[in-house]
């Protein structure tokens, strides 16, 4: 079955005209973002657009729950037929059902042997062969030599397969920048096994597509595709008349910090709602207020996020404890941050536009690093969005990205946790019974 009217408004049959016809059988195409842009969403409108024409589609989820991805692949499928205004959209439903398969491995891990495991298993009790192997969440920033080895070994399994292979990578924006002009890394130095690259750049409330390898072509360009961040679909004319897909709470994470206040009650609302939760910590911290989806960051880890005194006073007006403990905790939170979509912080705003405490570094990265930021005030009793270099007060918000940071001050208020919940209500609706 093929949904003609669908599949002419999919990125990949529109890119398909400035990547001369396609990925092709046997090679390696990678969609590269950074954290929070979209790069699952992509892979799964590719693999939608494989699947309604009756391709098989093989997903391997790489450190995700096989529930988290069914979520994306549920509310793209829901807003891929309501966009086609489809009549047979339970048989896209069941094709889609059909042509897949997602495997999920917890540990994160995937080397040649455990593909080839995999696809064995399928070919042989189910008899799946598939056209299209996409795997996300491959770690590229590990050994360079055994990474090699590694793109280059699924690359033969997909020509032995005679299947398109689709790989994701995760990029840094201070070693990208806004708009890459060539292959950057963490792909950069496999570009031989690489024949398309594709770099999803944020602007504004679109995502645009940039080429960067084209086969033998490794000039950059803009492709002038633009998709929405929520879906990755291609924004049509008609797009502000249609309301935005709904995904199931399952598909969205918190990121916080397992905190006593205002975090402890993100993660409680995560839990109550069934949203994902992955709480950022380090040894010598202490008991923490959540261990669901904990996280302890490594050294290494923490010094991805570090920032010097003259910052901190320039931009936050103010200096804070000079101990290895605090620094650690401000190193924390540039992992909650930097990978949301967008910034949630309860605390207060003082004249000075800051919020206070520890606090108010989440929500000066939010401002920094571009992201969408809001802070309900416990004073005022109200929440505000930073806007034109401005706190304006809004109603209460929704959370309307996947990946969203909340936290907070420790010495949360009644009006405080009410905030949350409100706001956790208002994004899912009403709190399930217990």
């Amino acid at each position: 079955m093929y949904t003609k009217d669908v599949n002419a408004q999919s990125p990949l049959r529109i890119l398909e005209e400035s990547i001369h016809g396609g990925l092709g059988r046997g090679n390696l195409g990678v969609i590269m973002a950074r954290a929070g842009v979209g790069r699952t969403s992509c892979l799964v409108q590719i693999a939608l657009d494989d699947l309604v024409r009756g391709r098989k589609v093989i997903h391997l989820a790489l450190g995700q729950s096989v529930d988290h991805v069914h979520a994306h692949y549920d509310a793209l499928v829901e807003d891929f037929v309501a966009f086609a205004e489809a009549d047979d959209r339970d048989q896209v439903k069941a094709a889609v059902a059909k042509n897949r398969i997602i495997q999920s491995y917890a540990d994160g891990q995937l080397g040649i042997e455990r593909l080839e495991q995999t696809i064995a298993l399928y070919e042989k009790h189910l008899a799946f062969k598939p056209d299209a192997i996409l795997i996300d969440g491959f770690e590229w920033e590990s050994d360079r030599a055994l990474v090699g080895q590694s793109i280059a070994a699924f690359k033969a399994v997909a020509k032995r397969l005679d299947a398109e292979l689709w790989m994701s990578a995760q990029t840094h924006r201070e070693i990208t920048g806004p708009h890459p002009m060539a292959l950057t890394a963490p792909c950069d130095v496999h570009t031989a096994h690489i024949d398309v690259a594709i770099f999803l750049e944020p602007h504004g409330d679109h995502i645009w597509v940039r080429l960067l390898k084209d086969h033998d072509d490794t000039t950059a360009r803009d492709t002038r595709l633009r998709l929405r961040p929520d879906t990755l679909r291609l924004v049509t004319d008609e797009e502000d008349e249609r309301p935005a897909p709904s995904f199931p709470p399952s598909a969205y994470t918190v990121l916080s910090g397992a905190a006593i206040g205002a975090e402890a009650e993100f993660g409680a609302c995560a839990e109550r709602w069934g949203v994902q939760e992955v709480n950022f910590s380090f040894a010598g911290r202490g008991e923490v207020a959540r261990t669901r989806g904990l996280v302890q960051l490594t050294d290494s880890e923490l010094e991805q996020g570090a920032v010097n005194d003259a910052y901190l006073i320039a931009h936050m007006h103010r200096s804070y404890p000079n101990t290895p403990l605090f620094r650690k905790v401000l190193q924390s939170i540039w992992h909650q941050v930097n990978t949301a979509g967008e910034v949630f912080v309860v605390g207060l705003i003082q004249p000075d536009q800051t919020v206070k405490g520890g606090t108010g570094w989440a929500a000066e990265l939010g401002r920094r690093i571009e992201k969408s930021v809001y802070c309900f005030d416990q004073e005022r009793r109200a929440w505000f969005a930073w806007r034109d270099g401005a706190w304006a007060e809004v109603e209460t918000p929704k959370i309307t990205r996947l990946r969203f940071a909340g936290t907070g001050t420790r010495f949360l208020s009644d009006a405080g946790r009410t905030a949350i919940r409100e706001l956790f209500e208002k994004s899912f609706g009403p709190a399930p019974q217990a």
